[in-house]
Formats: C-alpha cells, structure tokens, sequence
C-alpha cells in the first residue's frame, strides 16, 4: 500500500479527504496536519511514500516545507496542492523538486489517481498546469540555445515519461528491471539539468526531444 501523509490546513477538507482516502484499497494514510512545521519529525516517524502538500499554510508555506523536506528525504515524492494556479507557485514548486502538482479537486478520486502515479514513479500535472508550466519553461529559457544528446533508449524512455507512464510501466514496456529504469533516468536528468520528473517533460517537450 502506498503509505501518505499529508499537510492542509482547512480542516473540512483535510478530514473529509483524509476519510476518502483511507478508505482505498492502494492507500494507507498514516497522518493528516494542520500545517507542515514538523515535516521533518513526523516523515521520520511514518516514513511516507506519498506527502500531500498544501500550498497555502500558516506557520510555515508548502513551498518551504518542500524545499526543506526534499532536501533532508530526496526519496520522497511530494504532490502539491492548491486552489489556485499562480504562474509563479507552480513554478516554483516544480523546480523545487515537487513530483506532481493538482488543483483542489471536488472529485477526490482524482487524488487517488495522482497519488498512484507520483508514488509509481511518473509526475502527475493537472491539464491546466501542464500548459502553465510548458509556457513558463519556453519563456524562461527562450532565449537560451541549448543542445542535449540522449542516446536511443534514454529518448524511448523520456518519450514514455512524456506519456505518463510510471517507472515500473517503463521497465515493463522495454523488458528491463525497474533499477535499470533508474539508471537511465538519472543519466537524463543530469542531461537535461533538471531534477524531477515533471521538469525532464516539460524540457523534452520545449526542446523537442521526443
């Protein structure tokens, strides 16, 4: 099961979403805060796959708390939220590491499904902040030539991450182990300067990789 944890300091939503949640068969959640000054603490107690991460939060910011928790548990996969989708949060959050970024959601099987793909490996953007962040990386680096060489596989793999596919549906596709997958992943990640999986496609995208 897919161990979360997660920060949101409106407590309707919190209980309400925290319940939904629970209640799936993939996901245990193993906490629900108010806000996320004691991340750090409370990852190191529960050891989360998954931490769900407000935005907006007293104390301490979701965009702090990432850095901070990316920083100390690089391992962990953060999916942001918020209700709304500020060009500058957005990027912000997907160059501060975050594995995936959604629009608060009326429909909570929505979070299930994005829950499951930042834990498998892939990013998960919702349609409107993909277009964002495609745009804010063009703009950024537009005036920027930049040349990367991928082999073969590393763009059959980047075009599948692209897609959406998760790591273990990668490994899968290609007949290879998922440590392989890895491997070729980091290798493009250091190509390309980035250090997410939402950033590797939107890159790929605005260079024309795949």
């Amino acid at each position: 099961m897919i161990r979360v944890l997660m920060f949101e300091d409106n407590k309707n939503f919190r209980e309400s979403l925290s319940m939904y949640l629970a209640d799936s068969d993939e996901i245990y959640m193993v906490g629900a805060y108010n806000d996320p000054s004691d991340a750090l603490k409370l990852i190191k107690k529960y050891e989360p796959d998954v931490v769900l991460m407000d935005i907006q939060m007293p104390n301490q910011s979701g965009l702090e708390a990432l850095v901070v928790v990316k920083s100390k548990f690089p391992q962990v996969r953060v999916l942001m939220q918020t209700v709304f989708d500020d060009d500058d949060k957005v990027f912000a959050a997907i160059c501060g590491g975050a594995s995936g970024y959604i629009l608060k959601n009326p429909k909570p099987e929505s979070y299930v499904q994005a829950i499951k793909d930042v834990y498998a490996g892939g990013s998960h953007l919702s349609p409107s902040i993909s277009a964002k962040v495609l745009n804010m990386f063009t703009l950024q680096f537009a005036n920027k030539e930049t040349y990367v060489e991928l082999t073969k596989r590393e763009k059959e793999i980047l075009q599948k991450m692209v897609e959406g596919h998760s790591y273990k549906m990668i490994a899968d596709d290609l007949f290879v182990s998922v440590t392989t997958i890895c491997t070729h992943i980091r290798h493009i990640y250091e190509k390309l300067h980035v250090n997410s999986a939402p950033e590797a496609v939107v890159k790929a995208l605005r260079l024309r990789l795949v």
